[in-house]
């Protein structure tokens, strides 16, 4: 019997188990403070998540029923953040000796990059990207074509544009070779703002039993409410089992106490007469 009770609380606890739901890779290979902010941006919006680490960085874990909400949710809020290589990067040294024009390709990659890690600092900017042409001659004897840039800023609706508009042009501007001139000059530098689209919560209402439930809690609540009919099976069945000996026992001590021959010296006396 005992053994089947463990058993049975084995099989109890599996369903129980079962029941809590997969958990899928929502993101890996991150660091971790990009995790920390894919965390702490689901959590403000009541879906738990989990991370792990391993070699390759740390991974985002949550339960299948929210992929789709948290996908949005990250979406709208530009995260997890681009992964950006600074100018130490590109340039380090490899015993490979480049071409003028490899390395003039790779500069202006870093600037780039350098830009949109800097203007990402700023409170409210979701996504930013820089596009940098520096000055160059095109054929010998020709004028050298002068440098220009354009800023795409895409951002949440706490940034106001013309705030910051004069910041960026002039940060930008003394940032790249040959545009000292160019922080009124719009031909040179064009910066662009676009308000990103907020997440907007659609829940969906099912029916589940007399009750309505989100749409994505309803797979959890069939799994629980499956492994606590399992369970309450499982407890009635194990406390059938252990009461069986005791009633059995309790039963055959009472029949055997009807039933058993008086004792030495005691007179029988027959139904109907009285004891004299």
């Amino acid at each position: 019997m005992r053994h089947f009770l463990r058993h049975l609380g084995m099989i109890g606890l599996v369903l129980l188990l079962s029941a809590c739901g997969d958990e899928i890779e929502l993101h890996g290979k991150l660091s971790e403070n990009d995790a920390n902010d894919v965390i702490a941006e689901l959590s403000s919006k009541h879906i738990e998540a989990t991370k792990r680490s391993n070699k390759e960085g740390v991974s985002v874990l949550l339960s299948a029923s929210d992929i789709n909400r948290a996908v949005r949710v990250l979406e709208a809020a530009g995260l997890p953040r681009r992964t950006r290589t600074n100018l130490g990067e590109i340039f380090k040294k490899e015993g490979v000796i480049s071409t003028p024009l490899e390395e003039r390709a790779r500069y202006i990659y870093a600037l780039s990059q350098e830009l949109e890690s800097t203007l990402s600092q700023i409170d409210g900017v979701i996504v930013a990207r820089v596009h940098v042409v520096l000055p160059e001659r095109v054929a010998p004897g020709e004028p050298v074509q002068p440098a220009s840039a354009a800023v795409f800023i895409k951002h949440a609706a706490s940034l106001d544009p013309d705030t910051v508009l004069p910041r960026i042009r002039r940060m930008v501007s003394s940032s790249i070779p040959g545009m000292a001139g160019a922080l009124d000059n719009t031909e040179k530098l064009s910066v662009v703002f676009v308000d990103a689209q907020a997440y907007q919560e659609q829940q969906v209402l099912v029916s589940f039993g007399p009750f309505l439930v989100p749409e994505q809690q309803l797979g959890s609540l069939k799994a629980w409410s499956v492994a606590l009919a399992v369970g309450i099976f499982v407890l009635l069945a194990g406390l059938a089992l252990w009461l069986r000996p005791a009633l059995r026992h309790t039963l055959l001590g009472f029949l055997g106490r009807r039933s058993a021959p008086p004792a030495p010296g005691t007179d029988v006396v027959p139904a109907g007469e009285r004891a004299t």
